[in-house]
C-alpha cells in the first residue's frame, strides 16, 4: 500500500522534469509517475521502488487516460519553449503546447485531480510595467505576423482555460509563471542547430570557440532564476499546505537578477577560463552584435524587460530565491565540466623518469 501523493510528471526528462523527479525522490516519500518520449536523464532512478517511466507521446489519450486516473497531482510540464522554434514550426508549437497539454487538463478536469500548470513569464509579452503582476498587468502581445508570439499567445489561453474551470468546473489547480529558469540540463551543449536557450548556447559557443552573438546588442534584460531556488517553491506548490496555493497564479523568478543578455555573455567569458574544457577556445571568443532575423529568421519580436513582481509568491509560499547569476553560472559551468570529464576526461600529465 503506497504512502503519500502520487505524482505524475509529464516531460519528465526534460530541463525542469528532471530536477522536479530528483527532488520529489530525494525529499518526499511520495510516488512518482512520469512521461516522456526519452529517458536518459532520468534513467538513474529505474530503481527506486517509489519511481516509474512510462515512454510515449502526450498525443497518446488513451496513455494520458491511464496515467491521470493513477496520480493525485499533475504536472504537465512537457512543451516547447525555444525561441527559434515559434519562428520555424509555429503549429507544432501550438499543437503541442495548447492542444495536447488540454487534453491533460480536461482529463484532470473529468477525474478531480489536483493539476500545477506550467505557464511563462512570457504571457506578459510587451507589457510595460516595472514589475509583472499575475494580477494587475496587461498581458501584451505583438502583432500576428510576428510568428515568435505564438508559444506566449497559446500559454496565456490556456492560463484562462485552467482558471475557468477551476471557477466553472471545480479544477483544483495552481498556476505558476517561470522567469528565465537556467541550470544544468536545459539543453545539449554540443547541439550546433541554434535552437538552444540562452545559457546552454552560450556555453557551447564557447565550448568551441565560437563568437557570442548579441541580438540587438544584448541591452534586452532578464530575471535569471537557479533551478535549485525554482523547484524550491514548486515543491512548495505541490505540498499546497491547507490548500494555500489552490486556485492562485505565482511569478517564480529572481527580480535580484535582473541583468542583460550583454552581462550574462560577460561573466560567462570571465568564468569560462577557470574550467579546463573552455579555457584554450574561450581566448578566441569575441561578443558581436546580430540582427532578430539572422539569429532566429523573419517573425521574431522580442520585450525590452522581464521582471517579476513576487512579494506574493514570497508571502503565501514562505519562499524566497537565494542564488545570485554569477553562482548560478559558476554552478552550471561546474555541472557541465563534471558531465565533459566523463566523454572527454581531461589528460593527465606525462611525468618524466626520474634518473637514477
Amino acid at each position: 500500500m503506497r504512502k503519500g501523493k502520487t505524482v505524475l510528471v509529464f516531460g519528465a526528462n526534460g530541463f525542469i522534469g528532471q530536477h522536479l523527479v530528483h527532488r520529489l525522490l530525494k525529499e518526499k516519500g511520495w510516488y512518482v509517475i512520469a512521461n516522456d518520449l526519452r529517458d536518459n536523464a532520468i534513467r538513474k532512478y529505474n530503481n527506486n521502488p517509489r519511481f516509474e517511466f512510462h515512454k510515449g507521446t502526450i498525443f497518446n489519450k488513451k496513455l494520458i487516460q491511464k496515467l491521470v486516473a493513477r496520480a493525485d497531482i499533475v504536472v504537465p510540464l512537457a512543451g516547447i519553449a525555444t525561441p527559434k522554434t515559434y519562428i520555424s514550426n509555429p503549429l507544432h508549437v501550438y499543437e503541442v503546447d495548447f492542444e495536447a497539454n488540454l487534453e491533460i487538463v480536461r482529463e484532470c478536469v473529468k477525474r478531480k485531480k489536483r493539476v500545477i500548470w506550467p505557464s511563462t513569464s512570457e504571457v506578459y509579452g510587451m507589457s510595460t510595467d516595472d514589475e509583472f503582476h499575475p494580477e494587475t498587468s496587461h498581458l501584451v502581445m505583438g502583432p500576428i505576423n510576428k510568428m515568435r508570439w505564438i508559444y506566449a499567445a497559446g500559454k496565456q489561453l490556456a492560463d484562462r482555460v485552467v482558471y475557468a474551470y477551476g471557477r466553472d468546473r471545480g479544477l483544483d489547480f495552481t498556476i505558476f509563471r517561470p522567469f528565465n529558469w537556467i541550470g544544468y540540463g536545459q539543453d545539449n551543449i554540443h547541439d550546433t542547430s541554434g535552437t538552444s536557450r540562452l545559457i546552454t548556447q552560450f556555453l557551447g559557443n564557447i565550448l568551441r570557440g565560437e563568437d557570442l552573438r548579441l541580438v540587438d546588442g544584448g541591452d534586452n534584460r532578464r530575471s535569471f532564476t537557479y533551478i535549485d531556488d525554482c523547484i524550491d517553491a514548486l515543491m512548495k506548490i505541490i505540498e499546497n499546505k491547507n490548500g494555500i496555493a489552490s486556485g492562485r497564479i505565482y511569478n517564480i523568478g529572481n527580480p535580484k537578477n535582473n541583468k542583460s543578455i550583454r552581462e550574462v555573455a560577460t561573466t560567462m567569458l570571465k568564468l569560462a577560463p577557470k574550467h579546463h574544457h573552455f579555457r584554450e577556445n574561450a581566448k578566441k571568443v569575441r561578443i558581436v552584435h546580430t540582427t532578430p532575423d539572422k539569429h532566429y529568421g523573419e517573425g521574431y519580436q522580442d520585450m525590452i524587460n522581464r521582471k517579476p513582481h513576487i512579494r506574493t509568491t514570497q508571502r503565501e509560499l514562505n519562499w524566497n530565491p537565494k542564488i545570485d547569476l554569477r553562482e548560478s553560472l559558476k554552478r552550471i559551468f561546474e555541472a557541465y565540466v563534471e558531465e565533459l570529464n566523463q566523454t572527454h576526461p581531461p589528460k593527465k600529465p606525462v611525468r618524466k623518469a626520474s634518473k637514477r
